[in-house]
């Protein structure tokens, strides 16, 4: 249905307008810790339809090499309706709708924890994304606190997709006004305590030329670690990506606001931490990921040092656990856990020769044992995955 209107022809207005500083507004977005209440639910602004432009770009750019990504026919070899979005891409595309009502006045996103993987997103989905308080911890008006969330993104059939928690450090707001008002209404918030998957596998052929012989299940053994080669230098081009997520953090987009900060997080932009993970995600991929079928889990995601423009990021994985079958399911498969450990501006050789064992440590565990945290680790995770077995 459409319909018709008459334009009236638009006459110049400005120079007739008084201009009245009085009536200067200056919108600000986020919420500062006292605006924080236990039980609150936020609806995330827009949601965002995805396509296969997109979903195909993100897995190029941050290097993905799992052909179930990149190839159509190989992801309905497997019984996928198409090529789905890369599960990183989908807990970046969850986080960022969050930014701009719920953690837009941050100092620092403190962890990621009890992430799950519920649905395949396609293309063509829209996701929106909720958030829910879950504990505030004021630690009193001279020291920012601490917000706890639960956050998960349904599609446009209600369905939960992912969800995960997170802890922030938030700033008191002082004197200055609230920038996001509390919710007036409360909205149903379905995150699952059942952490079961539904995925559309096949069990029939598929092209096996395609990925590498040695990232089937079989092919790992508990404790071994694996150095990845190849780096990545990041440009500015990470702004760029924010945006493309919906991330509006402007510590990661703008130079003057980044630069008015003290402390380490001043000076230029900082690169959004989900990019960071994806590209570390990407690093990985060739040596481990290749065969992986779907990313259950995730917890444990820490950004330890702030990542800029012109730093090179390496990988490392530690294979934490290896389950060789998975009984419960009709197709042969077992399950890894990876441990992903970032660097940058040293390869990952350089770093097990200058750290060792100790670049496996949590970096939050560090003070109580009298050590430095090291100043080149920028991330760590442990994952679950689904993982084919050898043909």
């Amino acid at each position: 249905m459409s319909i018709k209107f008459q334009y009236i022809v638009q006459p110049e207005l400005g120079p007739g307008v008084e201009v009245d500083l009085e009536k200067v507004k200056y919108p600000h977005h986020g919420r500062y810790l006292d605006d924080y209440s236990v039980g609150d639910v936020y609806v995330h602004p827009r949601g965002i339809t995805t396509d296969s432009y997109m979903a195909k770009q993100y897995a190029l750019n941050f290097q993905m090499t799992n052909p179930i990504y990149l190839n159509n026919q190989f992801a309905r070899a497997h019984g996928y309706e198409t090529a789905p979005l890369c599960p990183v891409h989908v807990f970046n595309i969850i986080m960022s709708q969050g930014v701009q009502n719920d953690s837009e006045k941050v100092i620092a996103n403190l962890g990621y924890y009890k992430a799950q993987f519920f649905h395949p997103v396609y293309p063509g989905d829209t996701i929106t994304a909720f958030s829910k308080v879950v504990d505030v911890a004021d630690r009193g008006e001279e020291q920012p606190g601490f917000v706890k969330l639960q956050t998960l993104g349904l599609n446009q059939d209600r369905k939960n997709v992912m969800q995960y928690e997170r802890i922030i450090l938030v700033p008191h707001r002082g004197d200055r006004p609230p920038a996001e008002p509390r919710p007036e209404t409360t909205y149903p918030f379905p995150w699952s305590e059942d952490i079961s998957a539904e995925l559309p596998f096949n069990n029939g052929p598929y092209p096996k030329h395609l990925t590498s012989t040695y990232t089937y299940v079989e092919n790992f053994e508990q404790g071994e670690i694996i150095i990845h080669a190849n780096g990545r230098t990041v440009t500015d081009e990470h702004m760029s990506w924010s945006y493309k997520l919906g991330n509006t953090h402007p510590l990661h987009t703008d130079r003057i606001y980044s630069n008015s900060l003290s402390g380490p997080m001043s000076g230029e932009p900082i690169v959004f931490g989900g990019l960071v993970f994806a590209w570390l995600d990407g690093l990985s991929s060739r040596d481990v990921l290749e065969n992986v079928l779907w990313e259950m889990s995730f917890t444990e995601g820490v950004h330890t040092q702030p990542t800029f423009s012109g730093d090179t990021l390496y990988a490392i994985s530690r294979i934490l656990h290896v389950g060789n079958r998975m009984p419960n399911l009709p197709f042969p498969v077992g399950h890894l856990v990876q441990q992903l450990i970032g660097v940058k501006n040293i390869s990952g050789a350089t770093a097990i020769d200058m750290y060792g064992e100790e670049l496996f440590m949590k970096e939050s565990a560090k003070k109580e044992k009298g050590m430095e945290k090291i100043p080149e680790k920028v991330f760590e995770v442990e994952r679950v995955f689904l993982v084919k077995r050898k043909p």
